[in-house]
Order: C-alpha cells, then sequence, then structure tokens
C-alpha cells in the first residue's frame, strides 16, 4: 500500500483568500501565519542559533551557521553551471549531510530538488532523468547521462566563491518525489506546495528546536518531508546511512530525541532485540512515535503503546500526492483498533463500489479522496495519469471501509504493487527487466507473506527451454533495478503465464504459492 504522505496541501494563488498551512488541519488567514522562503529559512535559525548543531551523521555535524555558508556557496556553484529558477535537479546522494546540503541549496536558487536512490542502476535513473529533464544531476558518476551536467558525490565548489547570503527566491514546488508506475515505467510527483514554510506551525506533532531522529532513505517521500519539517523548525536532524535496531534506540538515548519517523518494518526489528538490550536504553525523551508507509500489525502497534505510552504513537495514512489522508494516535486507536484514523479536515474521502457506486459504513470498497481546494491543487504528475472519478476523487488503489464514526479500515490493495519493509515495488517494473533477458518467455511478479518485510518479491519466470540459471537470472536484474526491487526468490516454469490477451492473474499465482 502506498502511505507515503505529507499533508501539505498549500497553492500559491492569488485569488484564495486563505491560505492551508503544511500542518494537519489549520486553515489560516495570512496575517496570523509566519510563513518564511525555503531559501531564507536557514538563515532565519542562523540568526537565532548559529552555534546548534543542525544536522547529525554518523561522526560529523554541521552547526546552523556552517549550513548557511556552504549552502550559500554550493548555491552559487550550481548557478554557475545552469541551475536556474523553478529548474528541477535530480539529487541521487546517499543518507548524509551533503544530500541536505544541495536541497538547501537548489531551494535558495528557487529550483526543486527531485531525489533518487543512490543505489539506482544506470539504466533506471537514466529513465528518470529523461522525463525529470533536470538542469544538473548530483550524485551520479561522471560519465552518466550524456548531455547532462553530472556532479559526483563529494563535489566541492570553488572555495573562493561568495558564502554570503543570496536574493530571497520562492520555487513553485519544493519537492518532485519519483514513484514506480504501473506501466514499469517511472513518474514524478511534482508536489503543488510551494517552497516555503510557516514556522509557527507544528507539523507532524514536531517540537520546535528540539531533536528529531529520521532513520529512512531520504529519497523517499515520508522520511524526505519528516527530516526537512524537522528541519524548518529549528530541530537537530539526526539521519542514519542504514537502519539499525539498536543504533536508532542508542541515538534516542544519546540525542534526547523528542520526534522520530519509523516504518513497521522497522518498529518490529527493534521490538525482536532481546529484552535486556531494548530495554537498556533511555527512551524517555520521546514525545511523538510516527509510524506509516505500511500497515502495522495490531499485536505490534499495541507493544508499542505499552511500552511507549498512547499518546507518543501517531499512524498516518495516505499518498505523496497529498491528495488527502488520515491520522490517528494512539489513544484513538485503542478506541479503533486496527483503524488508520479519520480524513483529515484537508480533503474527502468516499468509499466507491464496484459499479461506482457510494457505499455505506461498514462495505469494504475502494477508497477515493480529493483535497478540499479542488482536484490537481496538491500535486501534478510527469510520466502518468490519476485514477479518477467525477467529481475529482482520486484513488491511490486501496480498499477499506469506514466505520459508523468516520474512522477508516484498510482491506487490501486493488493493484498489484507489492508492498516490502515499505518500499512500493511495482510488478511491471521488475518484469520488464526479467522479460528482457534472452531465452525468457514471460514472467509475473508477486509478493509473499514475510514476518519481518511484510512481503517479499518472488519471481515465477517462464522458461521453455530451461537454459536460465537463477543466478544468471540476479546478474542480470543487478545491472536494471535497484537492490530492493530484484525478486529474493526465483521460481522457474515452462508454461505461459499470461492467456492470450497478455494478461496474467497475479492473484491466482499468489494464492497458489500461499
Amino acid at each position: 500500500m502506498n502511505f507515503h504522505n505529507h499533508q501539505n496541501i498549500a497553492e500559491r494563488k492569488q485569488t484564495q483568500s486563505f491560505k492551508v498551512n503544511w500542518r494537519f488541519s489549520k486553515i489560516q488567514v495570512p496575517d496570523l501565519m509566519n510563513v518564511i522562503s525555503l531559501s531564507r529559512i536557514v538563515a532565519y535559525w542562523t540568526e537565532r542559533q548559529p552555534n546548534t548543531v543542525a544536522l547529525k551523521h554518523e561522526d560529523q555535524s554541521i552547526t546552523w551557521a556552517e549550513l548557511e555558508a556552504t549552502t550559500n556557496r554550493l548555491a552559487r556553484a550550481y548557478a554557475e553551471l545552469g541551475v536556474k529558477e523553478n529548474d528541477f535537479v535530480t539529487i541521487g546522494l546517499p543518507n548524509g549531510i551533503e544530500f541536505f546540503e544541495s536541497c538547501f541549496a537548489l531551494w535558495k536558487l528557487g529550483a526543486t530538488p527531485q531525489p533518487v536512490s543512490a543505489k539506482l542502476p544506470v539504466l533506471e535513473r537514466e529513465q528518470i532523468v529523461e522525463i525529470a529533464n533536470p538542469s544538473i544531476v548530483v550524485g551520479a558518476p561522471a560519465g552518466d547521462h550524456a548531455g547532462f551536467t553530472v556532479l559526483g558525490e563529494g563535489y566541492q565548489p570553488d572555495p573562493t566563491l561568495d558564502d554570503g547570503p543570496l536574493p530571497e527566491v520562492t520555487a513553485d514546488s519544493f519537492k518532485v518525489m519519483t514513484s514506480g508506475g504501473s506501466t514499469g515505467r517511472p513518474k514524478l510527483i511534482v508536489s503543488g506546495t510551494p517552497a516555503e514554510y510557516d514556522i509557527d506551525s507544528f507539523s507532524f506533532n514536531f517540537k520546535v528546536q528540539s531533536s528529531v531522529l529520521i532513520p529512512g532513505p531520504l529519497y523517499h517521500n515520508g522520511p524526505f518531508s519528516w527530516a526537512m519539517v524537522g528541519l524548518f523548525l529549528g530541530n537537530q536532524v539526526t539521519i542514519t546511512t542504514r537502519f539499525d535496531a539498536e543504533n536508532t534506540l542508542r541515538i534516542i538515548q544519546n540525542e534526547q530525541v523528542t520526534t522520530i519517523y519509523l516504518v513497521p518494518t522497522m518498529m518490529q526489528r527493534i521490538w525482536n532485540l532481546p529484552d535486556d538490550i531494548r530495554l537498556s536504553y533511555k527512551v524517555d525523551t520521546m514525545e511523538t512515535l510516527w509510524h506509516l508507509a505500511a500497515p502495522c500489525p495490531i499485536w505490534l502497534k499495541e507493544a508499542f503503546i505499552e511500552w511507549f505510552g498512547a499518546d507518543v504513537i501517531w499512524e498516518l495514512y495516505g499518498g505523496t500526492e497529498a491528495q488527502g489522508g488520515t491520522r490517528i494516535t494512539g489513544t484513538e486507536w485503542l478506541e479503533h483498533k486496527g483503524s488508520v484514523g479519520k480524513p483529515t479536515e484537508l480533503c474527502e474521502m468516499i468509499i466507491v463500489g464496484e459499479n461506482g457506486e457510494r457505499l455505506p459504513p461498514g462495505e469494504v470498497g475502494e477508497i477515493f479522496m480529493r483535497p478540499i481546494m479542488g482536484p490537481g491543487t496538491t500535486y501534478r504528475y510527469i510520466g502518468a495519469e490519476a485514477k479518477a472519478i467525477d467529481g475529482g476523487f482520486e484513488s491511490l488503489g486501496d480498499l477499506g471501509y469506514m466505520d459508523e464514526d468516520g474512522y477508516l479500515y484498510l482491506s487490501d490493495r486493488l493493484t498489484d504493487m507489492v508492498l516490502s519493509g515499505a518500499a512500493n515495488i511495482y510488478p511491471a517494473e521488475v518484469e520488464a527487466a526479467i522479460d528482457s533477458l534472452e531465452g525468457v518467455r514471460s514472467s509475473a511478479v508477486i509478493g509473499l507473506p514475510d514476518d519481518d518485510m511484510g512481503n517479499l518479491v518472488h519471481a515465477i519466470v517462464d522458461v521453455p527451454d530451461r537454459n536460465i540459471t537463477e543466478e544468471q537470472m540476479l546478474n542480470h536484474l543487478a545491472e536494471r533495478l535497484v537492490r530492493y526491487k530484484i525478486p529474493r526468490t526465483v521460481e522457474f516454469v515452462t508454461e505461459p503465464l499470461r492467456d492470450d490477451a497478455g494478461k496474467v492473474r497475479r492473484k491466482t499465482l499468489r494464492e497458489a504459492r500461499i
């Protein structure tokens, strides 16, 4: 399921008499807002806490004053390379301080960061660069992407460049996230929110000038959004190269973390630590633990509520597109176990039956939503089209129902997307890579249940001549897919997997193997 979301539906419209903030639900009038362009937000906090640490990553840290100076210089270097206002820039950097420096340098030019995984194979990155048409590519090998200026990881601007303030400029969109498409081709999700932020808001129940931990990959929408909002509110944000259960508890204790972003797979790995290790760390500074991006087992959520307290545990459901979503506190959840919450005040949500009819409480159907400011105000696609019905309601492809109190319960995916460890994996994309290997007649990719990851990717490959080994297949895929999309298991068959119309019944194949 696609749960990545932060509820931001702000759009600059001269004709609007009000504006919706990134916070969950509050509509504010202009004179009550303290909106700052992201081109100035580092300077804002530098003026107030110049020597306070802004970012920590492993044994590295950077203060607000250092972040201001380095991003000013980097912005000027990017400008010399041709980055202009409202340009997209593809960022393929791993988790680290350099990732943030690149994003803030772009915002200072009024440009928009477009993050991708640092581990993407060149062929997959090429598809994204082709549709994004960025002014430069950051974090890729020098020989990649002919016709584009490419800066490798570790790029350093000319030290003689001015590190003083730049003119204020605000991009029309503060982020462009990447998603695999159901057709096997990537798509871009261009946020409808301009590159500005109301620092008087408390988005995601964050504190101000406190301590935030983000142990997830920054090219995903959830970790990206939570990390950036943490910084926008003057917090120290600690990031990790990769998730480690015990190290997460160690950082909470050492950095006195008050807010953390997790997915259920991370929560389960923390809970699976031996009690003498898990309970040896002090975690009483925690005030808000967000979990999203995947369904959370009821037993696991109950365990975390008992451990941290119901008021600490928050859950959110929605999509990167931000047409709408739900949220729920641990206290509410105890009264509505299994629910992902009520729709926020920023959206409308309906349950639709197979014939397009709106369903009453208790009946399972497809979930559709739309923002209160109207269709198309929160995002636009490049490389795809939304699934919409009359009235501008759009679907993320999830099935569910609402109870009599208006709380949403998720049932299943309507589509064949595989959710593995909170990562969305589209079978068509993996199948296209498999089918490109000589000797393969057809393939089908499904998700099989796994206690740790939720689902594991399983490939069923039709090889009529039996002349391909699993090693050959995996080596072939390693050149074409990022690691988490590569099937964990491969099954070879000799009968066709698609019918005469070219259709594959992944649900039937999955049920047979379960």
